[in-house]
């Protein structure tokens, strides 16, 4: 789970994101939608892979990048659970 919010921390990573949403896209394409260099880049879709928060897949010469929504869910819903949403502590029921 540290994983996920160490990649969430940083607004590039969570713009990444945010564009797919859409749908899958190529690593040049969300590169071009920001002012970073393509190392830079390719670090950031790194920690997101690591995070297991996307998916990267070759075709031909382009790696396309996609969401792994099941993965988010999964890490947003244990979050959640440590934090015993929706309960009452005994002192206030």
């Amino acid at each position: 789970m540290d994983s996920v919010f160490d990649a969430l921390a940083h607004p590039t990573r969570r713009r990444i994101l945010e564009l797919l949403k859409r749908g899958g896209m190529s690593a040049g394409a969300i590169a071009d939608a920001f002012a970073v260099s393509k190392p830079t880049m390719s670090g950031h879709f790194a920690k997101l892979k690591a995070a297991g928060l996307i998916q990267g897949e070759q075709r031909g010469t382009a790696t396309i990048y996609t969401l792994n929504l099941s993965a988010l869910e999964s890490v947003m819903l244990s979050f959640m659970g440590r934090l015993r949403t929706g309960e009452t502590r005994e002192d206030e029921a």
